[in-house]
């Protein structure tokens, strides 16, 4: 039996447990391949995981573990490197090999959305997922600013978004868990009656389908999008990885 998992804590919302157990079912190879939850409240217990899990090929990792598994790696590929963390490991030859299928999801959910005035991003939030969306703006040549709570030297405060710089950052990207199930009602701190039709709202959560981040923004006649093509682009991405 090859067995694959997804680790974080906690995973109360986890997409890809279900997903990978009805891709089995569909491929007929459910009788050799298994999916499951491996919930860890802290990264020192991954060693004792990896001891325990005998048959495991490879894994996903998601909140908020994705920068903090990167000293167990051996090799990373160089998306890893670059970002600094890591959502997708190979267990081969008893080496674990880190890669970055969110940077692949993110990218080709986007590009259909974008239109020639998304010309500056902000992203809410600085976690893992949050280095994957700025490693793909780079690529894609689009300066952005990153948002948290708590300013820092790399990252502007909530209160310091106003009508005037929203009108310039016209794609605002939330990799934050605000809004996640089960606090539905929350939403990032930004002024959302100063958004317009220009601009466009991507929210990684897919749970619920519109977070009162997309509701908000909609109501003022943004285009938004939440996370689910970008977590079935990058789970595909593992499975193609964990099979090459």
């Amino acid at each position: 039996m090859r067995l694959f998992g997804l680790v974080g804590y906690p995973l109360t919302h986890s997409f890809s447990q279900k997903y990978f157990t009805e891709k089995f079912a569909q491929l007929n190879l459910s009788d050799q391949y298994k999916y499951e939850n491996f919930s860890i409240p802290s990264i020192d217990d991954f060693p004792l995981l990896l001891l325990q899990k005998k048959g495991l090929h490879g894994f996903n990792i998601t909140i908020p573990y994705k920068k903090q598994i990167i000293p167990f790696l051996h090799q990373v590929s160089p998306e890893v490197a670059a970002i600094g963390a890591s959502n997708c490991v190979l267990i081969k030859e008893k080496k674990l090999l880190g890669f970055n299928t969110d940077v692949v999801g993110f990218e080709q959910s986007l590009k259909p959305f974008l239109k020639s005035h998304h010309s500056k991003a902000l992203i809410l939030g600085t976690g893992g997922a949050a280095a994957a969306v700025a490693y793909v703006l780079n690529k894609l040549q689009i300066p952005y600013l990153s948002v948290s709570r708590t300013p820092t030297e790399s990252s502007i405060g909530y209160e310091a978004l106003n009508e005037s710089l929203l009108s310039k950052y016209t794609l605002i990207i939330n990799t934050s868990p605000i809004g996640q199930y089960p606090a539905i009602t929350e939403a990032p701190p930004i002024p959302y009656h100063v958004l317009t039709s220009e601009h466009h709202l991507f929210d990684l959560i897919y749970n619920p389908t519109e977070t009162q981040f997309l509701l908000n923004g909609k109501a003022q006649g943004a285009s938004v999008q939440n996370g689910y093509e970008m977590l079935v682009i990058q789970a595909e991405e593992s499975w193609r990885i964990w099979n090459a």
